[in-house]
């Protein structure tokens, strides 16, 4: 994934790209003046915005460039970064948590936007972030709001990590949440199994995390339940898709993502809902 640039004005009014990029023979990242601002804006009236999906360092360094790009020109610069690298890496040897944090933070920018970060370790590390939770996406975006014909009767929060997300979107929803559980062999570590809470006998119930990685507590998860597959949904916010994820369409009749992260595999009957309306509002 390259990295994806436009430019607004301070009043949010979309204008001409300011910057390019591009990479010399040798490999080293690169940023061009596209358009050179004072043609048609004063370079202090103007916010450049890059997007960067993924975890690509060659991206990483790419973004620094124009980082350094936009602050010797004066524009305010904001980089929308939904899926936050290393968020996952939140303690110990290395603790990759604060070597992206410290990345990021070497390139000065102005704003960073993410979405619904995984840990709140990584969120107290970047500088000048702005994190956009996923409860009201989910509501308009997969379930509906309440007093509508709400495609959902229930949210499930897949593990004990999950229920606070999962509860904020069954609010935003105005429906219950349920808890399930992953279980553990105390002597090995290895998981041993999953449980649910009791279910209504009728329904349709969506299971909500963060991110989806090889997809195996999810399947796990819906086996538990008992449902058939045309009564389970899954939203992630941060769609991953390793391994036997494509497996999942075997258990969930709707997957819903985001377009945070490049998919690794595809997965039938995915449906991913762009991020940009959403991040872009943030912008200060």
């Amino acid at each position: 994934m390259a990295v994806e640039l436009s430019t607004r004005t301070r009043s949010g009014q979309a204008t001409t790209t300011t910057f390019s990029t591009m990479r010399f023979p040798a490999g080293e990242a690169h940023v061009k003046v596209a358009d050179p601002a004072g043609e048609q804006h004063d370079a202090g009236d103007l916010v450049e915005i890059a997007t960067l999906r993924g975890t690509s360092g060659d991206d990483l360094l790419m973004l620094g460039m124009w980082a350094d790009a936009v602050r010797q020109r004066g524009s305010t610069s904001v980089a929308l970064i939904p899926y936050l690298p290393g968020a996952r890496q939140d303690r110990g040897i290395p603790f990759g948590a604060a070597v992206y944090a410290d990345v990021v933070n070497g390139f000065h920018i102005d704003q960073v936007i993410a979405f619904d970060s995984h840990s709140p370790v990584i969120v107290g590390l970047v500088e000048h972030l702005t994190v956009v939770a996923s409860d009201r996406i989910v509501r308009d975006e997969v379930v509906g709001a309440p007093g509508t014909e709400q495609r959902y009767q229930g949210i499930i929060a897949p593990d004990a990590g999950a229920v606070a997300r999962a509860t904020a979107a069954a609010e935003a929803c105005g429906l219950p949440v349920f808890r399930a559980e992953k279980h553990r062999n105390p002597d090995t570590g290895k998981l041993d199994g999953f449980s649910c809470e009791p279910l209504p006998e009728t329904g349709r119930f969506l299971v909500v995390d963060d991110i989806c990685d090889g997809g195996g507590t999810f399947m796990g998860l819906a086996g538990s339940t008992g449902l058939p597959k045309e009564r389970l949904g899954l939203w992630v916010s941060h769609g991953v898709f390793s391994g036997r994820a494509p497996q999942l369409a075997e258990h969930f009749a709707e997957i819903v993502t985001t377009d945070s992260y490049p998919a690794q595999n595809p997965v039938e009957g995915l449906r991913t809902v762009p991020l940009a309306p959403y991040l872009m509002k943030e912008i200060r």
